[in-house]
Formats: C-alpha cells, structure tokens, sequence
C-alpha cells in the first residue's frame, strides 16, 4: 500500500499496527453435558472466528492454528451423567460427552466456525497429548516449588455415604455484592473462588440434606505467593488491547483480602477487633460496610474464625486463594503421584487452561509439524488471542498467567524468554441477553439453540448483526424478532436490518456491475487505472480496519464496512448518469467501482467467508485475491487474462447474498 502523496495516509501507515508472526486463537471450551445454545456460538466463538480468519488473510493460513474442543470433565459432567442415568441412560460417561462432542461441532460447522482442529479432553486422538500436557505443567510446577498440599473439608453427604463433587452442593456464594444465582462447593456460576467453608446455607442435591465437611488432601498452586508478580503482569497487559472493564474486574482479583461488615455490627465488632490479626480499618460514609485489609490470605482466614465464633455476619472481598488442582473423584486427567498423595484426578479449570496447548500439539502431529509447537506457544514473535466470556476472565487471567510464569525455569518474569510460555491476549466479552435477559441453559430463560435462529435467518445475516452488537463494551441484547412476544408487525428486526448491508446494499452494486459489463462490454470487463482518490479512500478504509482489528473494537470493523459499501453505491449513483453514454467514462466507472468491490470482499472474508469465496468464483478471481499483502491492487492481477477479463454470466435477480426463505415476502 503506498500513501499516494496523502499526509494523513502517511501517517497512519507509519503506525500501522505491528502483526505476529504466528497466531494462536482460542474459542472456550462448551462442557461436555450440554448442547451449544446461540451465546456459545454467535456470542463467543464468532469472534475467535472473525479475529482466525482475518489473521489468516494478514499473515498467512499456515501461520495462524484455531483451536477449541469439548471440556469433557468435571462434576458438571458427572452430575448430569448421573440424572440420565436414573432416567434410563444406558451408555457410558465417554458415551455420553461423545454425542454432546459430536453435536458440538455440527452447530459450529453449521455457522462457518472455521477451527483447525476440534478435540475433546476425554475422548479422541487429543487424550494423549492432554494427559501429557496435565502431567507435563504439573511436574514443572512442583519441580519450580510452586505446589503446597493442603489438607482442606470437602462436603460429604452422610445420608448417600460419599463426598460430593463441586455441582452437587449448592448454596450462597459468600463474597459481597455477588450477583451470583448459584454457589457451588467452591466457586460461584459467577467464577468466584473461596473454601468450602464459606459456603452459605449448603445443601446436597443428591440427598437435599445439610451436608458435612471431612478432612481430604489435594494439590494446591499457591496463588497468593505470586500477587506481586500478577500486578506487573496485569500493568503491562493495560497497554496493550484489554478492555477497560477486564482491567477493572481483575484489579479486584488482585487487592489484598478484605473483610466487609455491616455497620450495624460495629458494636460486636468492637468486642473482638483486639483478638484479631493486624489489619487496616477502612470506612467510607456513602457504604453500608466497614472493612478490614489484610496483609495475607492466612491471617483473613484466622479473623473469619474469630468473627464467626463471636456471631459476627461478614462477607470476604475478592482476592488470591490457593487455586486447587487436584480432586478425588474418578472421572478426570490423573494427577502424576507426588510426596504420597496418589489416585488425584486433575481439577477441571486447570486442565482446561492447558488443553488448548493439548489442541495445538494434536493437531500440528495431524499434520506431521508436532516439532514447531513451541513456535506458537513460545515464541516473542508468536501471539495467543484467547476469546472468552467475562465470567471466566478470573481462569483465563490471574490463574492461567500465574501458572505460565512459574513453568519458567528461572525466577518468574513477565517479560517472558523466547523458549516459556508467553502471555495471552485476553478478548473479554460482555454477556450477550436475550430479549433484554440473561439467558442461559440452566437458568429460567433458555437461549434459542442455533439451529432454532437458522428457521429465520441465514448464517450470513447472523454473523453480521453478531460482530455489529458491542459486546466488547456491554451487555448487549440479542432481540430477533420472530422470538420476541412483545414484537409488533411493523417493527424492524434488527437482525435483517444489519444483514441488508449484503442482500440489499452490496448484493445490488455487484447485480448492477455484472450486469452492465454484459449488457454494454459483451461480458468482458474494461481494464483501466484505478483513480488515485480510489485507491486513497481504500488504502483509509483498509488501514481503519486493520488498526480496529488489532485493537479487537470489532463493532467499529463493521461500522466501517458498512460506511464503506454504501459509499460504493453512492459513488456509482452519483456518477452513471454523466458516464451511462460515454464508454471511455463508464469503463473508468466500472474499473474503479469494482475496486472498492473487491476490496470489501476482502474486508467481508472473515465476516461471511463462504459466500464471499462463491462471489471470487462468479468473479473467476484466484483466491490469493484474499491475501492481505496484495489487499489494494487491482482485480486484474488475480484473472488469468486481465485484458480479456470475462467473469461469470449472470441472470436477472442473481443472488450474490440471499434473504432467508421465510423473508421472501417481507423485509
């Protein structure tokens, strides 16, 4: 791209974003005991998608690996493997997530998710790699003294006679202000972290009986030991691309821990406040709380036993606890035997942070390339995009980030060596709701399942109105209309509306292109120079969205294609009536519209990839008209004969991009 004597393109191509060399893009993981509802797919993996596919075409195919798989393990798993059981479930647990697997990739190849490898930690060819992996990150860990055992009370049902996995107690989350709808044993729905003993009002959904708590010893990885180390990590991570809410959410992760009381428990509080370790008192008059700061996650915990003992109602604020990695129940990646402790079955979070490396090695071993695995993984010309919704950000970031740096063999630093494990980018998106709700499988408000949304629209108009919504920003609120009860006749759907910009918008410029060439050039398009200012607006348009790209605000990438393709029409518009009789003038109209056309073909290639790759058929374009390096020259490099340039006939009303069949009748 040259800036063709522009000041202002000068510019901007001098701060071009720099691009990696390679890419990993991960999508999440959707649990092995539940179907993909649209939030899974059009609110999370959509975007690993978009961002895939536009770095395949900025840096090359081969330098890009898209990875995901089914989260198979877990007490999630087990819990509902029980109640299918108990309803007649003949098959195994492997029989089960295998059919949940396998309708987990058909929704994703059903909206164009273009993953190169697919896995699922339990079954499969990825099972070798995870369990090495699990084992791998784990010796190291321990090797790098960032293991400590701890023996901690797991609830136990003493009606049924065992102890219960994580889902099947189910109380209050105990830190303050939690939103949450469910606490589990030690984690809230919400992704809040504490000890089984905070855990209000606990209840055993196998017995639906107050369970107790018994003594067990797990594998502990000593999070609080590393906060210093994670606010370095988090300050650098500020100036880069992080959304400001992520940074706001993982500052509270990473405070020092903090007790809340209600003010009118002061009195009490005054009582004990003597017995308790050294803390910083902290009131502020607008809040209903008082709180005491801590210096270490040790002397919080002896305060709550002390608070508690005196009948003193508290709330712990978010903070570092020892992230736990191992568990006793069967169903799970073995834990490598360590010091006595055997029969451990890793955790479900931390073996999930590392299956996507699991992913990579199985895939690169798909095609004989299992040697350049670190080139991905750890190298500084290498990035990791990880995409992921805000309720796991705690996984994603502080404890995933902590784990990596102590695989380091040195002392820890974030300035990671080429050789370690490098830091992710974290792509953190807002809540998608539905009809103005949080939706979810499990609570009351079920999201549609995708093939519901296909009745009515056509996966190119979803895409669009999808990577249009600022779930960057805000819980945005999906609203199609078919599915909204209080929808009125005349109302717009919201969603047709953004998929317009292809069947209406783009889909008419490209009709009036074809037909024009046949109707006046006998099928053949003239070859001209394109004018400069044409080219200018394109190399702006390319540059604005390259940097939006990079900078992950994709609903502005979509703002500016939607700016961009109208002003294709309105170009043709504003110039066919002085150009209709002049063919020296129309064949420089058609030369330098179908360069703005070809230009947001490539634009709109991550965004509707297939029909896209149908257009640059009809157009007979080789597909190396997709390749940034090439992005604004002229569509007369990639023909084989650009002065006999005949593309594809077309009849009256051809579709580039079609309407859905049920809108035929109606916009």
């Amino acid at each position: 791209m040259f800036d063709y004597g522009d000041e202002k393109l000068k510019r901007m191509l001098d701060n071009r974003p720099k691009a990696p060399k390679r890419a990993v893009v991960t999508g999440g993981m959707p649990y092995g005991n539940k179907d993909l509802h649209y939030g899974h797919v059009l609110g999370m993996f959509l975007y690993a998608d978009f961002m895939a596919r536009f770095l395949r075409d900025r840096i090359g195919k081969d330098n890009v690996i898209f990875v995901s798989g089914t989260d198979c393990y877990g007490s999630p798993a087990l819990e509902t493997y029980r109640k299918k059981c108990d309803n007649g479930y003949t098959g195994s647990i492997e029989d089960m997530v295998r059919e949940y697997h396998e309708r987990h990739k058909e929704d994703l190849k059903k909206f164009e998710i273009s993953l190169n490898f697919f896995g699922a930690s339990a079954i499969g060819e990825a099972v070798p790699f995870h369990n090495q992996v699990s084992a791998d990150i784990f010796n190291k860990l321990y090797d790098n003294g960032c293991l400590k055992k701890m023996s901690t009370l797991q609830f136990f049902d003493e009606e049924k006679n065992t102890f219960l996995n994580g889902r099947q107690v189910v109380g209050k989350c105990p830190y303050e202000n939690c939103a949450s709808e469910k606490g589990y044993a030690d984690e809230c729905d919400l992704g809040h972290q504490y000890m089984p003993k905070e855990l209000i009002d606990p209840i055993s959904t196998l017995s639906g009986k107050k369970p107790v708590l018994k003594e067990i010893t797990n594998w502990y990885f000593d999070m609080p030991k590393y906060l210093d180390l994670l606010n370095d990590w988090l300050e650098l991570e500020e100036k880069t691309e992080l959304r400001p809410f992520v940074a706001k959410e993982l500052k509270e992760f990473l405070k020092k821990p903090e007790i809340y009381i209600k003010k009118d428990q002061i009195d009490k509080f005054e009582e004990v406040r003597f017995l308790l370790p050294i803390f910083e008192f902290r009131e502020e008059k607008s809040k209903a709380s008082f709180v005491l700061v801590f210096d270490k996650l040790e002397n919080r915990e002896y305060a709550d036993e002390i608070l508690t003992s005196n009948g003193i109602r508290y709330r712990n604020g978010k903070t570092l606890t020892p992230f736990r990695l191992s568990g006793n129940i069967s169903w799970g990646v073995p834990v490598p035997v360590k010091d006595g402790l055997k029969d451990l079955t890793f955790y479900v979070w931390p073996e999930s942070l590392w299956a996507p490396i699991s992913f990579t090695k199985t895939y690169l071993n798909k095609i004989n390339k299992l040697d350049t695995w670190k080139d991905y993984w750890c190298r500084k010309d290498s990035y990791i995009y990880q995409v992921l919704g805000e309720d796991n950000m705690y996984f994603y970031g502080p404890v995933q980030h902590a784990m990596w740096l102590c695989t380091q063999d040195n002392t820890p630093t974030v300035d990671v060596p080429n050789g370690e494990l490098q830091m992710s980018h974290l792509i953190v998106n807002k809540h998608s709701l539905f009809l103005g709700n949080k939706a979810s499988s499990s609570g009351n408000i079920k999201p549609p399942k995708p093939e519901e949304l296909l009745k009515y629209y056509t996966v190119d108009q979803l895409r669009m109105h999808f990577l249009g919504l600022n779930v960057g920003n805000t819980s945005s609120s999906f609203m199609p209309k078919p599915f909204d009860p209080d929808a009125k006749v005349d109302d717009v759907d919201p969603v047709i509306k953004d998929g317009n910009l292809l069947t209406n918008v783009y889909n008419r410029i490209l009709r009036t292109l074809f037909y024009t060439w046949q109707s006046k050039f006998d099928g053949v398009v003239p070859n001209r120079e394109i004018s400069i200012d044409i080219l200018k607006t394109s190399t702006m348009t390319i540059l604005k969205y390259e940097k939006l790209m990079f900078d992950n605000k994709f609903h502005m990438v979509m703002y500016e294609l939607d700016n961009y393709i109208r002003n294709i029409n309105k170009y043709w518009v504003a110039n066919i009536k002085t150009s209709e009789n002049d063919l020296e003038k129309l064949s420089q109209l058609i030369a330098d519209t179908l360069h703005m056309c070809k230009v947001a073909m490539v634009l709109l290639h991550p965004v509707c990839p297939k029909n896209i790759e149908k257009l640059a058929e009809d157009l007979k374009v080789s597909l190396d008209i997709f390749d940034w390096n090439t992005i604004n020259e002229p569509i007369y490099n990639f023909v084989s004969d650009k002065f006999n340039y005949r593309p594809k006939f077309i009849e009256s009303k051809y579709d580039f991009f079609a309407k859905h069949s049920s809108q035929l009748n109606f916009d």
